[in-house]
């Protein structure tokens, strides 16, 4: 009889991508009725509260990634689930060798939402050379290695010796967000701007939404519009000086993270993502869901995929805040029709989970 039990292995529960298709995942398991764990080196972030109350969450205790191979070592021989998933190189590698350690049949299959040689461009040549040889000698021993879009694949190909064909490229599952009605709250952050701007996104340098903040002040120069930028990071102060120096201060509205982003994508007129680098961004699916008009900058690696170069949204260089301008106008001003935006988003994500659970279930 095959086993019905899976397990995923993360850092914690934070509100990144990697945290936010795992529960996708688990939740369609779940309904496949698979039994579900969930081992977290912390068990902390800003998503554990959606984890479904029947899955089983194993708290690691453990404040650096070699600490879990041996607790994860025990888990694997003890429980003996036909198969889990480990996402996000160090951790990736952690768990291939809690595998070899347990002698367990588990299948492991490992998932990276990044290019990392872009992810960990300005760690130094020793840390390069950790990732390349840590990659070339474990990365083998995994039964299934998984990217989220084409040049990602080729990215880690490069690092770990291996061909691009031993990378499954399978788009992340991104569910539509709830059909949220008018939220008064939402409203009132927008007040009476006729142009809408949304980001959404954690503070970080990756995100870059102090180029969002210049290209947005060249708009709002001439325009009644308003940028909100959903999400908390230590950047926050940075930007609110950035957007008092560029005089925009009263229009650029940062209410932190939420766990519902829909009243904010389906109130807004314009989604931006300003990164300087994505693995597949799911924030520009979930604006597509909703009928969103987007923008991105042409970061490697996601957003030309998502967006068919240039198809279902502008794309603008990276670092350019005059040429983001420029698109973000072109965006207000000729909208994308949401039928097709919707579409698009829905034959992204089809299929997805079910392409995870067959690569874990393998003869099983």
């Amino acid at each position: 009889m095959a086993r019905r039990r899976l397990a995923f292995l993360l850092p914690d529960m934070g509100g990144g991508g990697a945290e936010r298709v795992a529960l996708t995942l688990i939740r369609h398991f779940l309904a496949k009725g698979y039994s579900v764990d969930l081992l977290l080196m912390r068990a902390s972030g800003e998503l554990l509260p959606l984890v479904p109350p029947q899955v089983n969450v194993t708290d690691l205790g453990a404040k650096r990634i070699r600490d879990v191979v041996h607790p994860v070592a025990n888990y694997l021989a003890d429980a003996k689930p036909a198969a889990m998933q480990v996402s996000m190189w160090p951790l990736t590698v952690s768990g291939i060798v809690a595998r070899m350690l347990s002698r367990s049949d588990t299948r492991i299959v490992v998932s990276d939402h990044a290019a990392l040689s872009q992810q960990y461009a300005d760690r130094g040549f020793w840390h390069r050379k950790m990732l390349k040889w840590s990659m070339r000698l474990f990365y083998p021993r995994a039964d299934a290695r998984v990217v989220v879009a084409a040049a990602t694949a080729k990215d880690l190909s490069q690092l770990s010796g291996l061909p691009e064909g031993a990378f499954e490229v399978i788009h992340n599952p991104v569910e539509a967000p709830s059909d949220a009605t008018i939220d008064p709250e939402v409203e009132k952050m927008w007040g009476s701007a006729r142009h809408r701007v949304l980001n959404v996104g954690r503070l970080n340098p990756q995100k870059n939404q102090q180029l969002l903040l210049e290209s947005f002040a060249r708009i709002a120069a001439d325009r009644d519009a308003r940028l909100i930028i959903l999400g908390e990071g230590a950047l926050r102060q940075q930007l609110e000086q950035r957007a008092r120096e560029l005089g925009i201060s009263d229009r650029v509205i940062m209410p932190g993270f939420r766990l519902d982003p829909a009243p904010f994508y389906r109130s807004a007129n314009l989604f931006v993502l300003s990164s300087d680098y994505e693995g597949y961004p799911l924030v520009l699916i979930e604006a597509m869901h909703c009928g969103l008009s987007v923008v991105s900058t042409d970061c490697p690696t996601g957003p030309v995929e998502v967006l068919n170069f240039g198809e279902f949204g502008g794309l603008a260089p990276c670092g350019d805040s005059s040429k983001l301008a420029e698109t973000m106008i072109a965006g207000l001003d000729d909208p994308t029709d949401p039928s097709k935006l919707k579409t698009r988003a829905a034959l992204l994500s089809a299929n997805a989970a079910d392409r995870y659970l067959e690569l874990m279930i393998v003869n099983r």
